[in-house]
């Protein structure tokens, strides 16, 4: 089968197209043709050599993609719920099982059914970020109905799905981005659109019950300046963990009982149903920006490096047709 590889870490032009056996799925497992793969700032991160988190446990060679939409192939022995030819997405377990392949074996408690109002491109735009949002706003936030919620980098493939979530939540929705993304954002479902640029933005929103980093910057002054839109007890969670709060952020956040955390995906199959529903009822929409075939890998590794990508990028691997 044909697999993205990288035997280095470095630019773009690590990556490689190789013939490699074809995996066999454990007893836990599902082998997926795969469709399609999301192409996310995680990918090119790894690539690179990775950050503190992630290094220790990357290791040479590897096959890259952590998001995968297919067809089940075959069905590990111990494995329920899934059976040969249903349609599923989700995230294959990290760094073992890249889905930058024509096959990739994963756990099958990270995938679910696909949803069926959407093909298998707009599905592989879903599981790496939708989990992330999931996590960072539900799980680790506490967002509930009524609550209000600010996202930084909201038009962003976290961002715009975190939007979509937390206002099919009954959450009051406070987005930031670039001016040019503002209507964007309220076709998404924002209550509020804030330009990042403007100094004002946390004067504008204030009284929020929690903070949703995810935007790339890594900047604590500005997490300094974010923490003054927190009630009292509020929660600012960020999904950059390679990024952990100062002193002078833990601070501010202690003097307003407020809790910091940084938020780590969780694969959680519940979730992904719960997300599939969501995008079935029309609640939720999965906006692709670009769809790349697989042979020009690095061309959607420059996209994303750009961080000025709006919704998803997409790696084609087959055509729904095949």
């Amino acid at each position: 089968m044909k697999a993205v590889r990288i035997h280095a870490f470095g630019g773009p032009e690590v990556l490689e197209i190789e013939e490699v056996a074809r995996p066999v799925p454990a007893a836990d497992e599902i082998l997926i043709k795969v469709y399609a793969s999301g192409v996310n700032p995680a990918d090119w991160v790894v690539r690179e050599g990775g950050n503190d988190v992630l290094r220790p446990y990357l290791t040479l060679p590897m096959t890259l993609g952590w998001d995968a939409a297919g067809i089940v192939e075959e069905v590990g022995s111990a494995v329920t719920g899934f059976q040969k030819g249903d349609a599923v997405f989700g995230e294959p377990s990290f760094p073992s099982a890249g889905s930058y392949a024509e096959y990739c074996a994963a756990k099958a408690n990270q995938f679910a059914h696909k949803p069926k109002s959407i093909g298998f491109n707009e599905a592989a735009g879903v599981p790496l970020a939708g989990l992330t949002a999931w996590t960072a706003l539900f799980e680790d936030g506490q967002l509930r109905a009524g609550q209000r919620v600010l996202i930084q980098g909201a038009a962003g493939g976290v961002g715009s799905l975190a939007v979509q979530f937390a206002k099919a939540k009954g959450a009051y929705v406070i987005g930031t981005a670039s001016a040019g993304n503002l209507d964007y954002l309220r076709e998404l479902g924002a209550d509020e659109a804030l330009d990042y640029r403007n100094q004002q933005m946390t004067e504008l929103a204030q009284g929020v019950d929690v903070v949703l980093e995810a935007s790339p910057l890594r900047d604590n002054a500005e997490r300094l300046r974010t923490v003054a839109a927190l009630k009292e007890g509020g929660v600012f969670v960020s999904v950059n963990l390679d990024f952990p709060f100062d002193e002078a952020v833990q601070a501010a956040l202690a003097a307003k009982h407020a809790t910091g955390k940084l938020s780590n995906n969780q694969p959680r199959q519940e979730w992904l149903t719960e997300m599939a529903q969501l995008i079935d009822a029309g609640q939720v929409r999965v906006v692709v920006s670009r769809v790349y075939p697989l042979e020009q890998v690095a061309e959607a590794h420059r996209e994303s490096e750009t961080r000025h990508v709006r919704g998803k990028l997409i790696l084609e691997i087959r055509k729904e047709a095949e």
